[in-house]
This record gives C-alpha cells, sequence and structure tokens, in this order.
C-alpha cells in the first residue's frame, strides 16, 4: 500500500470536478484496507471511501485520507437447481459484472447495465432501473467496520433498504467499508419488460423472443438517448431521488396538471423528479459552466470547468423553484462532499 499527496481527484469522479485529495491510496485487499484505517487513525486523518465516484458532488478540497476501494473478484459460492450465489469484490466496475453475468446466462441483473459506480456501492444506495432494484436480488455483504477493523455480515433485513437507501447512508453512514457483495442470481430468466419503454424498444429491434442480452442491450440504448455519457460530459446520472407525495396532494396536483405522472407505492404516490424540473423551466438551461441536460431533466451536468460549488448551487435553485410551484421538497440522490 502506498499512500500519496495532494492528488487531483477530477479523474475519479464522474463530474470531473477538481478537487485534491491530501492523501490518496488504492487497495486491493483486505489487508491493505486494514493498514490504510489504521494509517488514518494513527494520523488522526478523516477518510473518504471511493468507488466509481459516480453519485459523489466534491465542492471542497478532501483534508483527509482518500482510499480508492478496487478490491476485485467473482466467483460462484453456491447453486442450487434453479438459482446460483455470486461473491463479488466491492471494487468490481458494476457494468463489467452484469456483462459478465449476461455472458454466463446467469439472469436477474440485465435490467441494471450500464449503471456507473461500483459493486460495493450497490447496496449502499440500493441502486434500481427499470422495474428492479437491487434488494430483488441481494444475499448478503461483508462489510469493515472503521473503528475495530472488524468483519461483520448483513443480510438484506440487516441492510434496511428503502428507495434508494440502506442502512449504511442513515444510522450506519461512515461506519463501515462494504468489502465484498453476494447476490442470487437465476438459472432461468424471469424478464422484467414492462418499465419504461423496453418493450417498445425490443419490438423496434426486431426482437419477439428476447435474451438477456436482448434485454440488457434494449436498457442501454434507452440509457444512452437519454443520458450524457460522463467520459464526454460530466455528470452524475440522476441528480435528484424521485419523491413520494401524499395521495391527497397528488389528487390536487392532478387538477392542476392534468399530465403529471405519478405511481401509486404505498406510502403515496411516487411522483417523476425530472418531469417536475422541467415543468419548472429548468430542463436544458445553463448556468455558466454548469446546467440541467437537455434530454434529462434528472441529470446536472459539468460542462468542463464547472465546480461543485456552482452544481450544488444550481441543485439548491432547482429545489426552491419546484417547490414554490408543486409545494414537493426534492431530495439530492448524489452526496455533497
Amino acid at each position: 500500500m502506498m499512500i500519496q499527496e495532494n492528488i487531483s481527484l477530477k479523474s475519479f469522479t464522474t463530474f470531473g470536478i477538481d478537487k485534491k485529495a491530501k492523501f490518496f491510496t488504492r487497495i486491493s485487499t483486505l489487508t491493505e484496507l486494514k493498514s490504510a484505517l489504521i494509517a488514518a487513525k494513527e494520523k488522526q486523518l478523516p477518510v473518504l471511501i471511493l468507488g466509481g465516484g459516480s453519485n459523489i458532488l466534491l465542492t471542497q478540497d478532501v483534508e483527509g485520507l482518500v482510499i480508492k476501494l478496487e478490491i476485485k473478484g467473482i466467483q460462484v459460492v453456491k447453486e442450487d437447481k434453479n438459482h446460483l450465489w455470486i461473491e463479488v469484490g466491492a471494487g468490481e466496475v458494476w457494468h463489467e459484472l452484469v456483462m459478465h453475468c449476461i455472458a454466463q446466462s446467469w439472469a436477474g441483473l440485465e435490467n441494471l447495465s450500464l449503471i456507473p459506480g461500483t459493486v460495493g456501492a450497490s447496496p449502499m444506495q440500493n441502486i434500481g432501473a427499470y422495474g428492479v432494484e437491487i434488494k430483488d436480488l441481494f444475499d448478503s455483504l461483508q462489510a469493515m467496520h472503521r473503528e475495530t477493523l472488524e468483519m461483520h455480515y448483513f443480510d438484506a433485513e440487516a441492510c434496511q433498504f428503502g428507495y434508494r437507501e440502506s442502512v449504511f447512508k442513515q444510522s450506519l453512514k461512515d461506519q463501515f467499508v462494504i468489502t465484498s457483495v453476494r447476490f442470487r442470481l437465476s438459472k432461468t430468466p424471469k424478464f422484467h419488460l414492462e418499465y419504461g419503454a423496453i418493450r417498445e424498444v425490443l419490438q423496434a429491434n426486431g426482437v419477439q423472443h428476447p435474451s438477456l442480452r436482448d434485454v440488457s442491450e434494449a436498457v442501454i440504448q434507452i440509457r444512452q438517448s437519454k443520458l450524457p455519457d460522463p467520459k464526454e460530459i460530466g455528470n452524475a446520472g440522476s441528480f435528484f431521488k424521485n419523491p413520494t407525495i401524499p395521495t391527497t396532494q397528488f389528487d390536487t396536483l392532478k387538477a392542476s396538471y392534468p399530465s403529471i405522472p405519478g405511481y401509486p407505492s404505498a406510502e403515496g404516490v411516487k411522483v417523476a423528479a425530472g418531469w417536475l424540473i422541467e415543468q419548472a423551466g429548468w430542463k436544458g438551461k445553463r448556468v455558466g459552466e454548469v446546467g440541467v441536460h437537455a434530454k434529462q431533466a434528472l441529470v446536472l451536468v459539468n460542462y468542463g470547468g464547472g465546480t461543485g460549488e456552482e452544481i450544488k448551487k444550481l441543485s439548491e435553485q432547482i429545489q426552491a423553484s419546484v417547490f414554490a410551484k408543486f409545494g414537493i421538497q426534492l431530495q439530492a440522490e448524489v452526496n455533497f462532499i
């Protein structure tokens, strides 16, 4: 393990913000992780764990130790007639894992194609897309406690999954480092085609009996048509969560805005944040070197010279505007550092 000083994090985050880490190290084993945490504790340094850097916004330099998690490995640990369980290192690139599973005919992750980031962040965020969430495929995970350096096991119940939420973003925030995740996949596909435009894209592609790869390619096609490539323009994907509001509030809004999209949930009605932002006049709007993407209002972008502070200010202006128009408070999905 080598600790470097004053390292730019621009290339390690999808927003491409040029902030520096006072100390920086890459780790690929549990032993290296333990050594890095011990070194940070001895020097009384705060620690930032970095995976794919796809869900953070740097608004300042990091005056501590940034640990780039690069623990790899994909292995089958158990199987029965219908399912198999795979254990995956937290540093594996998420989309590469999905492609590996499709190549092996392991079903379940195909709707989550092209989501940026690494495997370790997937249960933390309970990532999801097109009718599938990590909690639907999750078995368990291993994590190292930052203080005691002991390894802990978490099953689905212990993770307390919610919409883009888990216990690691709430009561256990910054207490553990997820090192590996175990998923339960199917040997026989059960496709989820009723969400978004998947079925329509498959039909347009002339696919009547889809394979895992067909579904994955349809999802990739949809995502690429809506979302900018972080390699070309800095962004972190969806910046805000889709808010859930009381049914009575939705009915009132529906009377004034008949086209407002809503999806019933256990807590009320989930409303499309992108629609709210677009109706508030922000879609495609540029403010200096930052702005709102022209094809997807949920995505805030850095055109190249923007700062984290500018993106944060823009997000706050959007929140205020949406609240003033609809009485709905948007919550950021991206983590501010």
